[in-house]
């Protein structure tokens, strides 16, 4: 299987740098929270919650992680039973901003299933949308992200994996010419 990466270790850790700053200048952590979709999403958002947290000092940043499981459209057309993963959201996002992260953004059917779910958690005051990886030209729905870390240009047959370190402090990410098993 062909692969190219798109993000090496060390890209990685400038894109989330990146990240980082531009979130601190559009956004107050005071009235701020960051909501991961699992799992990756989840990851990416803890991420960014320790290096904003370094970058704010005395700061304590309210970071979640969401389900969208049972929140997806195509949840009952699956062959095999699907496994949910936790949510952990020890807050309410009511009145709040809230950054939405995930990993790879493709058709924007998980993110509307992150706004969904997101809601039963309170109604927020804004939503932003932050991803790794934009695929920009294969959306479903009208859904654009604010803040992104890289955009690919990539037909429907193509799949962009993201791997994490088995620490889970810093990953790649490759675009594959195939869907891996």
């Amino acid at each position: 299987m062909e692969s190219q990466i798109l993000m090496s270790e060390e890209l990685f850790e400038r894109v989330l740098d990146r990240l980082a700053h531009q979130l601190l200048e559009h956004h107050d952590f005071n009235k701020t929270d960051i909501v991961g979709l699992q799992p990756r999403g989840y990851d990416l958002a803890k991420l960014l919650k320790s290096k904003l947290e370094s970058l704010l000092p005395g700061c304590t940043i309210n970071c979640g992680g969401l389900d969208t499981t049972f929140h997806r459209d195509d949840f009952r057309r699956r062959e095999k039973p699907i496994a949910p993963q936790s949510t952990s959201m020890p807050f309410l996002v009511e009145g709040r901003n809230v950054i939405l992260v995930d990993d790879v953004l493709f058709t924007g059917r998980t993110i509307r299933a992150g706004l969904d779910a997101l809601l039963t958690h309170g109604r927020p005051e804004t939503v932003k949308l932050l991803v790794l990886v934009d695929r920009r030209f294969q959306r479903e729905l009208p859904i654009e992200p604010q803040f992104i870390g890289k955009s690919v240009d990539s037909i429907d047959w193509q799949y962009v994996k993201v791997e994490w370190s088995e620490l889970g402090e810093t990953c790649r990410v490759m675009l594959l010419n195939e869907k891996p098993e």
